[in-house]
């Protein structure tokens, strides 16, 4: 299903977690790259505004729904979508590494997060492998000289996946980058993922996740940051919610 404003739309192309782990591990077999971008409103807000942005996000091999409301969309367009969260994919993404002997690359975040989500990550599947840790600095270009040195140090260590926390957008144009500098290599856009699993941030507890009050929780936690960006989502809904009735009929 696409969504977007006309011009700017981008299609979630894998329904559910079943197909998107047949795919990637697919991938990791041939040791072929991929990207794996997790579309949520927050995306739809920036995608018309910025176009490298844009032109990433098309670039993305595997796009899946992250939020309740891109899954209420598709069901309001008649289309089953399977919510697939960022910080949910990590460990099962991670387990398909291990099973096949494939070395994973953690980027984003800081060095300490990534040490303490390595940590979790061994601790969680057994046989897993990482290969290659690295923070970049504050104001890192996700297209200049310092991406690329990563894209080749990432290649090189053998890593066949790479989780990467740096946030939308830097995360998703390191990947549609990454693509082209390290094509034997997957990539995962996973947000804040790392940080969840290293404790350096506290994810929303189960029954609010299961009640779709994550954004709630995350918007009192940061209400200067994340109010007014919760406010841009609301106000397209009613957008999306027409452009979704209209691919029903």
């Amino acid at each position: 299903m696409k969504f977007g404003k006309t011009g700017s739309e981008v299609e979630v192309n894998v329904p559910t977690r079943a197909a998107l782990f047949r795919q990637v591990a697919g991938c990791l077999e041939a040791r072929r790259g991929f990207a794996v971008a997790t579309l949520n409103l927050d995306h739809l807000t920036k995608l018309p505004l910025d176009p490298e942005f844009l032109e990433a996000y098309r670039a993305q091999d595997l796009v899946v729904a992250d939020g309740r409301p891109v899954v209420w969309l598709a069901a309001l367009a008649g289309e089953g979508l399977e919510l697939m969260p960022g910080s949910d994919l990590i460990l099962p993404l991670a387990a398909l590494c291990a099973e096949r002997d494939v070395p994973v690359a953690l980027v984003g975040s800081s060095d300490e997060a990534l040490e303490g989500a390595a940590r979790t990550l061994v601790a969680h599947v057994p046989g897993l492998k990482i290969s290659y840790r690295h923070a970049p600095p504050y104001g890192f270009d996700p297209v200049g000289e310092a991406a690329d040195a990563i894209l080749e140090e990432v290649a090189a260590s053998g890593a066949g996946l790479c989780f990467l926390a740096l946030g939308a957008p830097k995360q998703e144009r390191l990947a549609a980058r990454g693509r082209k500098k390290a094509p034997s290599v997957g990539f995962a856009s996973i947000g804040a993922g790392l940080d969840f699993l290293s404790g350096h941030q506290m994810r929303a507890p189960r029954i609010l996740r299961i009640l779709a009050l994550e954004w709630l929780w995350r918007a009192l936690s940061s209400p200067r940051r994340l109010i007014p960006r919760y406010a841009r989502c609301f106000a397209i809904l009613p957008r999306l919610t027409l452009d979704a009735l209209r691919q029903r009929r």
